[in-house]
């Protein structure tokens, strides 16, 4: 009897233990908990918010008003930089890999954000938006 209660306890542990949803849902719970932290009243991403802030035009940048500037207003077709390099589509259902590593969304989010809007995304800003591409 002793010894299954070492396999039985080491079962509970394991079941008891929350697994990862994956990267992208990784993504979305630290940009969750920063803006949580940002505004108390932060209930959860939206995607209407992030289709209305993936289409919206910016003053920062003549040349990149929007998000669709480059990546079109179809986040389901391969967009062009300025300087003409394809850009694979931002929905999530056709680049499945979209918003999986960390370090690069905060990088290109970085980046975009700076040219389109002239400063950086908000926490909430960057979940709604990851959100809405991924529901297509």
């Amino acid at each position: 009897m002793k010894w299954m209660i070492l396999p039985l306890a080491l079962a509970a542990a394991v079941l008891a233990t929350p697994a990862s949803a994956g990267p992208r849902e990784d993504i979305l719970a630290t940009y969750a908990a920063a803006a949580k932290a940002a505004d108390g009243g932060f209930a959860g991403f939206d995607a209407g918010r992030g289709k209305a802030f993936y289409a919206q035009q910016f003053t920062a940048s003549a040349e990149s008003p929007s998000c669709s500037s480059c990546h079109t207003a179809s986040p389901l077709k391969a967009g062009k930089t300025r300087a003409g390099k394809v850009i694979d589509p931002m929905a999530v259902s056709v680049t499945p890999d979209r918003f999986t590593d960390a370090a690069k969304v905060e990088k290109w989010f970085g980046r975009n954000c700076n040219t389109v809007l002239g400063r950086e995304c908000t926490a909430a800003e960057k979940g709604d938006f990851i959100t809405y591409l991924s529901g297509l």
